[in-house]
């Protein structure tokens, strides 16, 4: 009797443990199965390691820009629309790993957790995925980057969608290079998607971070003056201006983009406040853009003097953002204080034409800032448009904006920056410009921000 115990006691065992293997391997197939199913041993789906059999890309007005012909994968006929797009759509390699062909493989090999790739087999490709950007003002972004690394972004900022991402250095997909790995100097990060991967300096951006912390924590901001001799004494170190402005009140200060004045609000602001703006307008913070996940960039202000207070409120000390971040800031302002969250795939169709996913806003992400004070500050970037950069190289635009001009070290040309926003009704667009090494932002940055916003023009 008790060997029979011991026996039905260890089958039980047994049996418990078998059922508890059924339960991971399941758990473990549904979490894991597509990533198992799209791996580049499966023949069915990759030939020499590249993914053959997979569903067409394309963009928001349904060009073409990746579809498979013959077991081949092929691409848009247009050379600058290949480059332009090279970042989001990506390689079938895999080596761009924020591109559309790694982070959505399992949706192109046409995978389900019931079907497996019973479907690829019977359809001969994957899902369709439909994508917000418009290929065209993907072109003319790339085209105006010119010689220049850098990337350029335009999103609705009451919807969310992107419409423009082009990142540079890029190459032709139909023609990779064969010394792309030991170019360095022509291919520094081409495998980088600028937009969603990049951080950089801020330089004079920040200073709109800054004046919002101004605006919501001085009530007599509007009415302060301030005195630019070209230099000051802050916290026992020197801080440099970019002129000398004379006495300025706070908007002609941040038309004029006045390093003293910044550097001075800063210090008086305090490190908590000004890291509470900064945090509210998504600075630290990792966004996830469909199923990618971005850079978050460093503000820390922890070990920080008054010097190094100083020029954080001037967007310099060891603070490096993402574009995207400043991008969605700049949507927030725009959107009267209410952050919606980017995203870039409008929808995957499954062969047989069911939508089985859509791209929309995602409410949780969704963040606040005081309506009065973010209607403020727009009106401040208004004025920089119209009484410092000119309103007439933003042609019909309304364009608001702040320019940034990044110093970098060792005596490395300053980054160009430009990050603003349309009030056109029916151009309710924020656009970011980074261009590497290209000086000022009111030179180089402004003209090629320009000309993508004159190419998504209704």
């Amino acid at each position: 009797m008790n060997n029979t115990s011991k026996r039905a006691y260890s089958l039980y065992v047994l049996a418990a443990a078998f059922a508890a293997g059924i339960v991971i391997l399941i758990a473990q197939m549904a979490v894991n199965g597509g990533e198992w199913a799209a791996n580049r041993a499966n023949k069915h789906i990759y030939s020499r390691g590249q993914i053959a059999a997979a569903g067409v890309i394309v963009d928001s007005k349904g060009v073409v820009l990746a579809e498979t012909a013959k077991g081949k994968r092929v691409y848009n006929k247009d050379k600058t629309v290949r480059m332009a797009t090279l970042h989001t759509v990506g390689d079938t390699a895999g080596s761009i790993s924020t591109g559309i062909h790694a982070a959505y493989r399992k949706e192109l090999s046409g995978y389900s957790l019931w079907n497996g790739i019973y479907r690829l087999k019977e359809y001969g490709r994957g899902s369709d995925i439909h994508l917000t950007i418009d290929a065209k003002a993907c072109a003319a972004a790339y085209k105006a980057l010119g010689n220049y690394m850098g990337t350029v972004g335009v999103y609705n900022y009451t919807t969310g969608r992107i419409l423009c991402v082009a990142s540079k250095p890029a190459y032709d997909i139909n023609n990779k290079p064969d010394d792309i790995l030991t170019n360095t100097e022509k291919y520094e990060g081409v495998y980088l998607n600028r937009l969603l991967s990049g951080v950089y300096t801020p330089g004079s951006v920040f200073k709109t971070v800054t004046a919002l912390c101004a605006i919501d924590n001085i009530p007599d901001i509007n009415t302060r003056s301030f005195t630019c001799a070209g230099k000051a004494t802050i916290g026992g170190g020197k801080v440099v201006c970019n002129g000398v402005h004379g006495k300025v009140n706070f908007e002609k200060a941040l038309n004029k983009s006045c390093n003293i004045a910044f550097g001075q609000l800063a210090v008086e602001l305090g490190k908590e406040k000004l890291m509470v703006t900064a945090e509210s307008l998504g600075f630290n913070q990792s966004m996830k853009i469909d199923d990618i996940r971005t850079a978050g960039g460093i503000f820390d202000l922890a070990a920080a003097n008054d010097l190094d207070l100083a020029w954080a409120g001037i967007g310099q000390y060891s603070t490096l953002v993402n574009p995207l971040q400043i991008l969605t800031m700049m949507g927030t302002i725009a959107n009267g204080g209410r952050r919606v969250s980017p995203y870039m795939v409008e929808k995957i169709v499954s062969p047989s034409g069911i939508v089985t996913n859509r791209g929309s806003i995602n409410a949780k992400s969704l963040i606040e800032i005081n309506t009065e004070s973010a209607e403020r500050l727009k009106a401040l970037l208004r004025s920089d448009v119209v009484n410092s950069y000119g309103d007439s190289r933003f042609r019909n635009l309304q364009m608001c904006g702040k320019t940034g001009t990044a110093e970098l070290k060792d005596g490395q040309t300053p980054h160009a920056w430009f990050a603003g926003f349309s009030l056109r009704a029916d151009m309710p667009l924020a656009v970011v410009v980074v261009v590497e090494n290209g000086g000022s932002g009111n030179k180089v940055a402004i003209p090629v921000a320009n000309k993508v916003m004159q190419a998504l023009v209704p």
